[in-house]
């Protein structure tokens, strides 16, 4: 069974499972997650917790053995196990497995790793786990969602905030979630339950965004001018290579064009996703929802383009590297048209 971090209160509401299981890439929603289930099962009459860390040393038998302990003081107790690395090796995987077999009666086994690719979900000790118990996936807040994100943290500390205040605000944040916590937590030490006003929020919410390199495919496709800007100089400011830019910004390009072509010959974007390597339910929205803004002739020259600032890069021609990045990315932009 699989959660998203925001379904995990509604689920706790109504029952609790012997096993659980958070990973993800946001780390503030996945230690949220854990603490939310340990409130829960002390709640519930855990009151013995033990933790096993797997680090350099660690052997497995450790696992096997804290769940067949039982102390002499508490009846049920919440055994947590800490992967940090995410793979287990094969006397690892093999454990959890036959864990998973037989989980011990009186423990809530809670089980902690970071962010996992496809091929880690898919092994037999990941799917041990989901088949068992329930693993809560901490997703990042996309930008699109992070203005309601920002509007539920204010609601539960008894303030709101209008359109304009929200914008502000994901300007401020976007990319940096445990900041963001930080940021809407001050608001809330700083200003009385009730609305938050734009003038205050200038005053008190600091620039943390940060921005990483691999969402500017889904910027460019979305064309946002001012964001793709903001991007741009947020990632000069924090010494990304230009290299890395001019990569993300140009396989974007090349898959808006095999996109284009495909699309012409009537197949359903849906059939393409494999073969043009987008992952991502984000990403694949952000192209579906814009294919129709891209022409042929406007690939074409944001290729052309990207071909002549690989040459600056190399040093055989002489420019502003990062201004040609810029201008690059706004002959993607809205405001910039279909030309």
């Amino acid at each position: 069974m699989r959660l998203h971090t925001e379904q995990l209160n509604t689920h706790l509401a109504r029952e609790l499972r012997p096993l659980y299981v958070v990973f993800g890439d946001e780390p503030l929603l996945a230690l949220e997650a854990t603490d939310r289930i340990r409130a829960q099962a002390l709640q519930s009459g855990y009151s013995e917790r033990e933790v096993l860390s797997v680090d350099t040393g660690f052997k497995w038998s450790q696992l096997s053995m804290s769940a067949q302990s039982q102390s002499l003081f508490a009846s049920q107790k919440l055994l947590e196990l800490r992967l940090p690395s995410g793979k287990p090796g094969t006397e690892g995987a093999a454990a959890l497995v036959s864990y998973c077999e037989s989980l011990p009666s009186q423990t809530l086994t809670l089980v902690h790793l970071p962010a996992l690719d496809w091929r880690a979900q898919k092994s037999a000790w990941f799917e041990a786990l989901e088949k068992k118990g329930v693993c809560v996936e901490a997703l990042p807040v996309t930008r699109k969602a992070l203005p309601a994100w920002i509007e539920g943290r204010l609601k539960a500390q008894s303030q709101h905030a209008p359109p304009e205040v929200l914008h502000f605000m994901t300007e401020q944040v976007e990319g940096n979630l445990l900041a963001a916590f930080q940021e809407i937590h001050k608001l809330a030490l700083l200003f009385p339950a009730g609305p938050i006003n734009l003038e205050e929020a200038r005053a008190c919410v600091l620039d943390v965004a940060r921005f990483d390199v691999f969402s500017l495919g889904i910027a460019l496709v979305e064309g946002d001018p001012v964001r793709l800007t903001r991007m741009l100089e947020g990632l000069k400011a924090e010494g990304t290579a230009p290299p890395m830019v001019l990569w993300a910004l140009s396989e974007e390009i090349r898959t808006i064009a095999r996109l284009l072509v495909a699309a012409a010959s009537g197949r359903p974007l849906s059939s393409l996703w494999r073969e043009t390597r987008v992952w991502g339910v984000a990403h694949q929205d952000a192209l579906k929802n814009n294919i129709s803004r891209f022409r042929a002739p406007q690939v074409s020259a944001g290729l052309r383009h990207a071909a002549a600032i690989d040459q600056l890069i190399k040093g055989l021609a002489k420019g502003d590297l990062w201004d040609e990045l810029q201008q690059l990315a706004l002959g993607f932009a809205r405001l910039r048209g279909l030309h």
